[in-house]
Order: C-alpha cells, then sequence, then structure tokens
C-alpha cells in the first residue's frame, strides 16, 4: 500500500504541482485547501505526511501543526511547512511546534520529492 500524502495548499498551481509529484513519484495524494479542511482530514484518515503551508486561509498552517502535534494519536505523521516566508523567525517558529522540516517557495521540484521520500525512509526508485 503506498504511502499516503496530504497537500494543504490554497495556491491552486502549487496544488496541482505538488500533486502530481507525489503521485508520479508512487505515493497516494489527498488535498485540502485550507486549515479546517486539513484539521477533518487528518482526524479522519491521518496521512503518512503533511505538506503544510503556513499561509491557509481559516486556519493558518502554525495553528493546525500546534493541533496535530497535541494530538497522541498523530505523532508519527511527518509534517513539512512551506511557505513564501523565508524569515529564521519563521523556520524556527516552525520547527518549535514540531515540523519535521521546512521549506522556502519556490522549491526545487526534485529537491521537494527527494524530502518527503526521505521523511518516509523511502528509497528512491533506481531507473
Amino acid at each position: 500500500m503506498p504511502h499516503t500524502v496530504l497537500v494543504v495548499e490554497d495556491e491552486p498551481h502549487i496544488v496541482d504541482s505538488l500533486s502530481f509529484l507525489m503521485k508520479k513519484a508512487g505515493f497516494e495524494v489527498f488535498i485540502a485547501r485550507d486549515g479546517d479542511a486539513a484539521l477533518r482530514m487528518v482526524e479522519s484518515r491521518p496521512p503518512d505526511l503533511m505538506l503544510l503551508d503556513i499561509m491557509l486561509p481559516r486556519r493558518d498552517g502554525f495553528e493546525v501543526l500546534k493541533t496535530v502535534r497535541s494530538n497522541q494519536a498523530l505523532r508519527d505523521m511527518r509534517v513539512i511547512l512551506l511557505t513564501a516566508k523565508g524569515r529564521d523567525v519563521d523556520r524556527l517558529k516552525g520547527m518549535e511546534l514540531g515540523a519535521d522540516d521546512f521549506v522556502t517557495k519556490p522549491f526545487s521540484t526534485k529537491d521537494i520529492v527527494r524530502l518527503v521520500r526521505q521523511q518516509l525512509g523511502v528509497e528512491e526508485k533506481s531507473a
């Protein structure tokens, strides 16, 4: 059974790009376009990894991360924060809240796939 990835992003082009990349890499992909939808999805079917944008409608990524990390049942879920905010203070806040990694937009497609594989312990398929 493939690993599951929840893409939490409100920008349609980024959603499409990340969804395509994750599916191509062999992951099952789910999408949430705001923080509240992300929490509902995580509670109903926890993914193996969440790609979580910080700037979201309804509830921002920091709030989503804080809620996820306060739930003992979700402690093994990997969370990679995605943001246009590249400031050190944002990175520090995300890591203190329990993010497993932090990626600043724009990001390299090859790097994001490699990072997701690394976080999930999935080896790169050889050609």
